[in-house]
């Protein structure tokens, strides 16, 4: 074995060992104090990137379930990038495609989506343009969402979870939140509707639609007997969004 393949094998081993000391070998050159050191520095920064990204879910658990759920992660997911902003979405990632166990909260992976789309938008690089100027004449502007406003869906109310509550069913009717960052650059959340969320829907489908469109469109969705009443509603919904920035005049 040459020089570059001897280091590969011993880097290799390395960080298995730092993975997953449970099942892999130490590397036999290294002394024992020194890995120990190496995993606990490690480990000890994921755990802490983790922890202060999905703070609801780590507040759920106790310390054990915790540590055992980060170290699962550690030792099984191959995370595709070197950037600690990307974690949280490598967490989220192995949440949903790898994680296999039935003692976990139904919910978790749902929380763990909402906490990660709060930190997503916060550190955007995505650019707001606001114009509420035009707000009277509405009907007759295209609109689009902001590109930091994200309309979502969940089985279960996620903005209400926490230690006081914990829906271990799902209710029967999902939830529907936007999540949006404003002017301020202040990342918040409004509950919505199932009409309004379908509203959003239409517009996100779109580069650019013209409102009075956008509201036919919805009105004839609806059936409801009197579409005017859906469009009157539907302008009005859609001027409270253009006034947090989550809808936006093109």
């Amino acid at each position: 074995m040459n020089n570059k393949q001897d280091f590969k094998s011993t880097q290799q081993a390395f960080a298995a060992y730092i993975r997953d000391p449970q099942h892999n070998s130490k590397p036999v050159d290294v002394a024992e104090p020194r890995m120990a050191m190496y995993r606990s520095l490690f480990f000890n920064n994921i755990e802490g990137f983790l922890s202060g990204n999905f703070p609801v879910l780590r507040a759920l658990l106790d310390d054990q379930q915790w540590l055992d759920l980060v170290q699962d992660f550690y030792a099984k997911h191959p995370c595709h990038t070197p950037y600690f902003l990307q974690i949280p979405a490598e967490f989220l990632a192995y949440l949903q495609h790898e994680r296999q166990c039935e003692d976990d909260l139904p919910f978790m992976l749902e929380l763990a989506h909402y906490e990660w789309v709060e930190m997503a938008l916060a550190t955007s690089e995505q650019e707001l343009v606001t114009d509420d100027k035009h707000l009277d004449e509405l009907l007759n502007y295209a609109i689009a969402l902001s590109p930091l406003a994200w309309p979502l869906a969940y089985q279960y109310p996620v903005h209400k979870i926490g230690p006081d509550f914990l829906p271990l069913a799902a209710p029967a009717q999902p939830t529907f939140i936007v999540v949006y960052r404003d002017a301020n650059d202040d990342v918040n959340f409004i509950e919505i509707t199932a009409l309004t969320y379908r509203l959003l829907e239409l517009i996100q489908a779109q580069k650019a639609i013209i409102t009075a469109d956008c509201l036919q469109q919805l009105a004839v969705e609806s059936q409801h007997p009197n579409p005017d009443l859906i469009i009157s509603a539907g302008l009005d919904i859609l001027k409270s969004l253009v006034e947090k920035t989550i809808i936006t005049l093109v």
